[in-house]
């Protein structure tokens, strides 16, 4: 663990979608998955501003800490989340999260308008959706992408 005289800050959204993109996560209990992972992530002593998302998928807006990597953040929070999904049996089947996942820094005087994005999920995909959001957080942040390695609107 980072010592005590570690400052940092450093705010990252992290999205990641259900495995398939199928549309799983239930109003009956999504509320309890939040809180799950709110308490995933605040047991690694990270600061979790805000978490929404849709069926499909979720956003999760947090403070890290140095002393953890994003992607061993991320893969704890699917494991632990999804194994908790499956044993509650949420699901007839398997639960998975999807391998892949975005993560956007931010500066503190983006704070609140990322927080007000992430409410505002089911107003915001009612006009785009989840494919069409990632492409446009990839264009956003100038990351290069290859198309085919894109997510494509399932059928």
């Amino acid at each position: 663990m980072a010592e005590n005289n570690t400052y940092t800050q450093i705010h990252i959204q992290l999205i990641f979608a259900v495995k398939f993109r199928q549309a799983l996560i239930q109003k009956e209990w999504k509320d309890d998955l939040y809180k799950y992972i709110t308490g995933i992530i605040q047991n690694r002593k990270h600061k979790l501003l805000c978490i929404n998302g849709m069926p499909d998928h979720v956003h999760i807006l947090i403070g890290l800490r140095p002393f953890q990597s994003v992607s061993d953040l991320v893969q704890e929070v699917k494991s632990i989340s999804s194994k908790w999904i499956n044993e509650n049996q949420f699901v007839p089947f398997r639960f998975e999260w999807q391998d892949s996942f975005g993560a956007f820094s931010y500066s503190k005087s983006q704070i609140n308008a990322v927080i007000r994005y992430i409410d505002n999920q089911e107003k915001h995909h009612e006009k785009k959706s989840f494919c069409e959001e990632c492409v446009e957080f990839l264009e956003k942040f100038e990351i290069l992408y290859d198309e085919k390695y894109v997510f494509k609107d399932l059928i």
